[in-house]
């Protein structure tokens, strides 16, 4: 079947380009020339949409095994295809964790017929717990090639140099949410004036400050790549810049939320915006910014994580960390154009988190095409997620994927 995608304007890193015709045909997107002789079954009128590479997602989260309540494999798929994502990297966090063959292998089953590619994240200790390494030889057999403790932090000094060094055979990735556990003991929010003011525990940006400095320097001595995962504070990134400028093979990634929302927003004590990372100052949105602007950080990841009713609805301090991220994606990318401006953040979800995860450059044959305009109310009808914990429940969004482009794999978004 070919497409014809009319006055479509696509989005790189460098510019919006003046609106051209564009043709999807079989699995290629082609540039429509005055001398094309195929024959056009469907003309799509894209006057008022823009376009770019589908986009990539390098840390989301499925309840699935072991809490499909919260998440099914089959809803996050739902999920990332309606949100644009062409591929996404899934966390090994579950009940029991993806942490061997079995677990890689009932994944791959229950995706294989997804319309976005899922790449997974395997577990590089048992249970996420920090000690015991997992197989990691036979994980890689099974095509994993990224490896951490997703939201658990791999703070042994002595299990994160032994692991840059094996995953060394065969080029393989450490993801990292860095940052010191004991540090960071007991806090619910970022310290600050603000934690001060309404009597709550902090987490200094000291606790990841420290992790990244002694994770570098560990890199420094054990070779191998890094990649640090939701950066949020202003003295990492700067340490992050620094390894990059000294030829350290390191990247990283901030979570969309850390630039839609401050440490000033939780004096309602809405438990939707309890984080890890926790949303920082003033200070640490500006150097993110930077960060992004420079290129210290590659990537904007959703941090999709899906909490049920019971885990939010409780005193704050009580409440468990985490907000669902995949819907309102796009919502808060359009919050965010006017002051960042879409070829950046347009970069930031496509070749960047693409070079973080290796993938050679080729023609283009993913699209997401989304109208940047149109307005929905997110609520529990329109929600598409088995969680709700979202400070925007009930609000008007601006911005709506329309069509998303998979390869040979073509699907109109409702």
């Amino acid at each position: 079947m070919s497409i014809l995608l009319q006055s479509l304007r696509l989005i790189d890193s460098e510019s919006i380009h003046a609106p051209q015709d564009y043709i999807y045909e079989g699995s290629k997107i082609l540039l429509k020339s005055d001398d094309y002789n195929g024959s056009i079954d469907k003309v799509i009128d894209c006057s008022s949409f823009l376009a770019s590479k589908g986009w990539v997602d390098l840390r989301c989260m499925s309840g699935e095994p072991g809490e499909e309540f919260k998440e099914s494999l089959e809803t996050l798929g739902e999920l990332l295809k309606s949100s644009g994502f062409t591929k996404a990297v899934v966390m090994p966090n579950t009940h029991p964790t993806i942490q061997t063959k079995n677990e890689v292998q009932y994944i791959k089953s229950k995706t294989s017929n997804w319309f976005s590619d899922l790449i997974i994240n395997g577990a590089v200790t048992k249970e996420t717990r920090g000690e015991d390494f997992t197989d990691i030889l036979d994980l890689h057999q099974e095509g994993v090639y990224i490896f951490g403790d997703g939201l658990v932090p791999l703070s042994n000094p002595d299990r994160l140099m032994k692991v840059l060094q094996y995953l060394q055979k065969f080029k393989g990735i450490l993801f990292d949410h860095s940052f010191e556990p004991l540090l960071a003991l007991f806090g619910q929010m970022h310290e600050g004036e603000v934690s001060t003011r309404i009597g709550m525990k902090g987490i200094p940006n000291l606790a990841e400050d420290v992790a990244v400095q002694k994770n570098i320097e560990i890199l420094k001595y054990a070779g191998g790549r890094i990649h640090f995962q939701t950066v949020s504070s202003k003295g990492a990134i700067e340490k992050i810049r620094l390894a990059k400028k000294e030829g350290l093979n390191v990247t990283s990634d901030v979570s969309l939320y850390q630039l839609l929302f401050s440490d000033e927003d939780l004096v309602t004590f809405d438990t939707n915006l309890k984080t890890l990372p926790p949303f920082r100052g003033v200070e640490d949105r500006k150097a993110i910014i930077e960060g992004l602007k420079d290129g210290t950080i590659d990537a904007i990841v959703s941090n999709h994580q899906p909490q049920d009713f019971d885990a939010k609805h409780m005193e704050f301090d009580l409440a468990q960390f985490g907000m669902i991220g995949l819907q309102t994606f796009l919502p808060g990318l359009v919050k965010l154009s006017k002051e960042l401006g879409w070829p950046m953040l347009i970069s930031k979800i496509t070749e960047g988190p693409s070079t973080v995860l290796g993938l050679e450059k080729s023609e283009i044959n993913q699209l997401t095409i989304f109208d940047p305009e149109e307005e929905w109310v997110y609520d529990k009808k329109s929600n598409l997620s088995l969680s709700f914990n979202h400070p925007w429940v009930n609000q008007t969004l601006k911005g709506k994927v329309k069509y998303v482009i998979n390869a040979n794999k073509f699907e109109k978004i409702n």
